[in-house]
């Protein structure tokens, strides 16, 4: 049986080392073949992890920008539900509908109350300081129109 060198590629040290013609062999097989140095193999070993170094900052940074944003937002959420449920809490002596407008008065004992004369309809001069108009909406909420 003889070895046909397209199929196998001896190492002379250490047996057959690659099967296959010498085009699909991981490593030179050739004296013309560059050679492999470790220094190289090393440097681009420390080029690709400064790459991915580089590339985890960026995308940790993006995502630390994105948690800030939300964050935020979900400050402005939970702030207009805390506004929504004491205007909702606010005394009247009417039905709230939705769509109409309601002025906010607060009392002496801190309590909101909800009227439907604005400062104006008071001749400027209302019973109480006034904390702003409100349009309550279809969904429950309220909407400052003032």
């Amino acid at each position: 049986m003889s070895i046909d060198k397209n199929e196998y590629t001896r190492n002379s040290e250490q047996g057959k080392t690659h099967e296959g013609p010498e085009r699909s062999s991981p490593y030179p097989v050739s004296r013309l073949g560059a050679p492999i140095s470790l220094v190289n193999s090393a440097r681009e070993i420390e080029a690709a992890d400064r790459q991915i170094g580089s590339q985890l900052e960026g995308k940790l940074e993006l995502i630390a920008r994105q948690i800030k944003n939300l964050q935020e937002e979900a400050r402005l959420v939970m702030e207009k539900a805390r506004l929504d449920m004491m205007l909702h809490k606010a005394s009247c002596s009417f039905t709230r509908i939705p769509g109409k407008i309601y002025f906010v008065y607060s009392q002496q004992n801190e309590q909101l109350h909800m009227s439907l004369l604005s400062p104006d309809d008071w001749q400027g001069e209302p019973p109480y300081p006034y904390e702003g108009a409100y349009r309550m909406e279809n969904d429950m909420t309220w909407t400052r129109v003032d």
